[in-house]
């Protein structure tokens, strides 16, 4: 069973946190204040702690940053809780360690599901160390430790697909294609209406591997899909990318960065607005009424995120023909080195898709097999996703 460590000065929140986390079975203890709660951490070392931002004598903040520099609490996954439009405390709080962040007044719907997937990234950070305890009384078996830790990796590989949305159906359809390589990596993608006509997708590529770019994925992942991302309207691409250049500088990141490409479809006018920051263009693909096929690279200038805290980002629009097709995807579809040394890029991607269109063959997984074909011994080097979006015929249907 769990332990969970509540700390709040709010006898009342208190008091809902703990029955409605009890209720979920786990072992749940409280403080009031700070001081108390530091010390029961201490006495505990729970997997989870919920914090409460504003408190008297240590705050919050103080409170992340003193558990975070205890090795034996620093595991301890943190889950501040701040006001919804805080941004300060949001920076502050990611500044100072905290994991994850649940804006006032709290739905607990989202408490519980925060807290399962933190609980879910607890539990894999400790198997981990379980293995590195074991991988160190075994090193003189290099080969062991190789297979243990690839077996690791995929199982991080598979919490991150756990998290990624199924396809989507009605007026636009998403067949979306997650492929992790031998190494875990920062590749994330999610897509939802936010409202009855106005659809959401955004693709995005942490710099490196490893846990180190898997961690910022799911944290800007969870940030977006909870719409707590201070000061951003999701229904303008450049705002949101401006929000998340603020929240995640590099310097504040471990000197990770990430690109991304993020979209709002117009269901009714049939038209995308969208802005990138560093990342690989949306290629639309259209068939004309003679049956020409064309493709467009939908990309507007910009850094990738973290890079420059004065980052600029514009939006472009574009008039979605009914039938078309926008792809999307992550570098680690296309950057493919051959046997012979040439490196299979961009444009042979396009050429690759426009070729498909022209004989009909545009199911994604015939796409994605040329395209592995052609990667040496058939595997991709890094982490790949891909996402197909049909666009009806007939923009009346209901989702």
């Amino acid at each position: 069973m769990f332990k969970v460590l509540i700390i709040d000065d709010d006898s009342a929140t208190r008091a809902l946190l703990k029955r409605t986390l009890q209720n979920q079975g786990y072992e749940v203890f409280t403080a009031n204040h700070g001081e108390e709660g530091i010390a029961l951490a201490t006495q505990l070392r729970p997997a989870l702690i919920v914090c409460d931002l504003v408190m008297p004598g240590i705050d919050g903040l103080e409170v992340c940053q003193l558990i975070k520099s205890d090795p034996e609490l620093s595991t301890s996954f943190f889950l501040l809780l701040t006001f919804r439009g805080a941004k300060e405390g949001l920076i502050q709080g990611l500044d100072k360690g905290a994991d994850d962040i649940l804006a006032k007044p709290i739905e607990m719907s989202e408490l519980k599901a925060r807290v399962r997937a933190g609980l879910r990234l607890y539990q894999l950070t400790q198997d981990l160390q379980a293995k590195n305890r074991m991988l160190q009384g075994l090193t003189q078996d290099l080969q062991l430790q190789k297979q243990v830790l690839e077996a690791e990796f995929t199982e991080a590989s598979e919490y991150v697909r756990s998290l990624l949305p199924s396809s989507l159906t009605g007026s636009v359809t998403i067949d979306p294609r997650f492929i992790p390589s031998r190494q875990l990596g920062g590749d994330c993608f999610d897509y939802d209406w936010l409202d009855p006509d106005y659809l959401a997708i955004y693709l995005l590529d942490v710099s490196g591997h490893g846990l180190g770019a898997a961690l910022p994925s799911v944290s800007v992942l969870n940030m977006l899909r909870s719409q707590s991302l201070p000061d951003a309207n999701l229904y303008q691409p450049n705002h949101v990318l401006m929000a998340l250049n603020e929240a995640f500088q590099m310097t504040d990141q471990n000197e990770r960065y990430f690109t991304i490409w993020y979209g709002v479809y117009n269901r009714l006018q049939q038209q995308l607005v969208y802005s990138s920051a560093g990342h690989a263009p949306g290629i639309l693909i259209n068939r004309s009424v003679d049956g020409t096929v064309t493709a467009k690279q939908l990309r507007t200038p910009g850094m990738p995120i973290g890079m420059f805290p004065d980052s600029k980002f514009s939006n472009a629009y574009c008039r979605i023909e009914p039938g078309s097709k926008l792809y999307i995807f992550s570098d680690g579809i296309f950057d493919l080195l051959q046997p012979d040394g040439n490196l299979w890029g961009l444009h042979d991607l396009i050429n690759l898709l426009v070729s498909c269109a022209e004989r009909g063959n545009t199911n994604l997984d015939s796409i994605l097999e040329q395209i592995q074909n052609l990667a040496p011994k058939k595997a991709f080097d890094d982490d790949a996703c891909l996402l197909e979006i049909t666009f009806s015929a007939d923009p009346a249907l209901e989702d």
